[in-house]
């Protein structure tokens, strides 16, 4: 069977270089790259990109050798209707290994035509190494890396201030631009580059904060042989994700024209402020998550598909998000209606199997970043404490109740043994409280957990421990249907 590269022509390879990618996982590929494609098919882009390859093994050559074609396959729930999409990226022009060919990247940063870096090297990509030096090439992080990378650029173009560039990282973690920023500015100050570089990264460049939303499933290898005879040609760097996408990019309104994707109908948005939209994200789509996947578990459940088709769980979740969730954000009741909605679609969707006790991991210090705000909002603007939020609560200390067997904590439903993966503090405390009176007393009052001592939240602890009482004596199913 032909290849990609052999069956079809490049469409949109040869347009200026606009895009330095610093990265070529399956992420960068089913995300960004397929966002420079759709702006390219809309015609409000009209750049290709560039690949360069973060660290010293990867897939550049991989890449080269499909000519840096692609197929990414959407698949998911969209308005209640199960979908399927396959779309051919032609916009990457080639990949750099820069430990073979550093001079290549030079010459790729040193583009006239060049707007925009987008990264993504893991959320330990942007820290700080002490050993990273300029005549270092490539240097070992990423932060260091850049901050040569635009030195260089600044140098071939003397400093001029419309040669800047938008820095885009997209590793997960809060203020991602602002904490890439600083590693690169101490770098300038370390290696001595000069006030002027530094005030050159300062006014021309701009390094936004982002938050990304995609869940890409990457390559099927299991079901590659009947898919690549529904594609007609040969394509090992297939990628699979769900048909969501969201993107907000935090930076001057200025910068927008060099990257006007937001103008192809997609959920990417350009803000001076991301608050809003990250709380929106981390309390409905991440805090639906941590609200009922221990208590579904306890309900027979093994993946987020099998909580969804469980029609009690279904009730559970829309519950948590529309009552209790929701009424709380401060954005626009339609943009956190549409959210709302797509996350429940994005929960359906069949393609992926997503394991609750996968989800399960470090629960403690994710219903502390994802639901204890819902929880206590709800309690200022109801005078009430939320049901399922407060159920979901009991359902994770449920959750904890265990032994150590092997030096693993084991949880059991039914007969059935499970391990609960947290760290060890959590673990010990965990061993230490359950059995005894007043265990949700102790799990709510321990400060390391919860930063508050959550007993001082009026008739929390009462309705806790009675959650608690209903699961041990009822089981898991009564006490949700309880709070519905």
């Amino acid at each position: 069977m032909l290849k990609i590269n052999q069956r079809y022509e490049k469409t949109f390879s040869k347009l200026p270089v606009k895009v330095l990618q610093i990265g070529e996982g399956n992420f960068l590929r089913a995300f960004a790259d397929w966002i420079v494609e759709s702006a390219n098919r809309k015609g409000v882009f009209n750049g290709s990109v560039i690949i360069s390859q973060p660290i010293e093994k990867g897939m550049c050559e991989k890449l080269n050798e499909q000519d840096c074609m692609y197929t990414v396959l959407m698949r998911g729930k969209e308005q209640g209707k199960t979908v399927e999409r396959f779309e051919r990226i032609t916009s990457v022009s080639r990949c750099i290994n820069p430990y073979t060919d550093y001079r290549e990247l030079i010459k790729a940063i040193c583009l006239p035509s060049l707007e925009v870096i987008i990264s993504n090297t893991t959320e330990a990509g942007i820290a700080y190494n002490k050993g990273d030096r300029l005549d270092k090439t490539p240097q070992t992080s990423y932060p260091a890396k850049l901050t040569a990378l635009l030195y260089k650029r600044y140098l071939e173009f003397n400093g001029d201030m419309d040669k800047g560039l938008l820095i885009l990282p997209v590793e997960l973690i809060e203020r991602n631009g602002d904490n890439l920023k600083m590693i690169v500015h101490r770098y300038a100050q370390e290696w001595a580059l000069g006030d002027e570089f530094t005030n050159w990264l300062q006014t021309a460049c701009g390094f936004a904060n982002t938050l990304v939303d995609r869940i890409v499933t990457g390559f099927p290898s299991d079901e590659y042989p009947e898919i690549e005879k529904r594609l007609g040609y040969e394509d090992k760097l297939l990628v699979t994700c769900e048909p969501f996408l969201f993107w907000v990019i935090e930076c001057d309104e200025k910068w927008i024209e060099k990257f006007p994707v937001d103008r192809i109908g997609l959920n990417i948005i350009f803000t001076d402020d991301m608050t809003a939209y990250r709380t929106r994200k981390v309390r409905i789509l991440n805090g639906a998550h941590t609200a009922s996947v221990l208590a579904a578990y306890h309900c027979g459940c093994d993946t987020v598909l099998d909580m969804m088709n469980d029609t009690q769980m279904l009730t559970y979740i829309t519950k948590v998000i529309f009552d209790e969730i929701v009424p709380n954000i401060n954005l626009p009741a339609s943009e956190l209606d549409y959210f709302a909605r797509a996350v429940i679609e994005r929960f359906e969707n069949p393609f992926i199997k997503h394991r609750l006790l996968d989800i399960s991991l470090n629960s403690v210090s994710k219903f502390k970043a994802r639901c204890l705000e819902s929880l206590l909002d709800y309690k200022d603007a109801n005078g009430s404490l939320p049901p399922v939020l407060t159920n979901g609560l009991a359902a994770l200390i449920y959750f904890y109740k265990g032994r150590f067997i092997d030096g693993k904590y084991i949880g059991g439903r039914n007969e059935e043994p499970y391990e609960i993966r947290d760290n060890p503090e959590v673990l010990s405390f965990m061993a230490k409280v359950w059995g005894e009176d007043g265990t949700a007393k102790a799990v709510l009052g321990n400060r390391n957990f919860w930063d508050m001592d959550l007993n001082t939240v009026e008739g929390l602890t009462q309705r806790v421990g009675s959650c608690l009482a209903l699961i041990e004596s009822k089981g898991m199913k009564a006490a949700v249907e309880a709070v519905l």
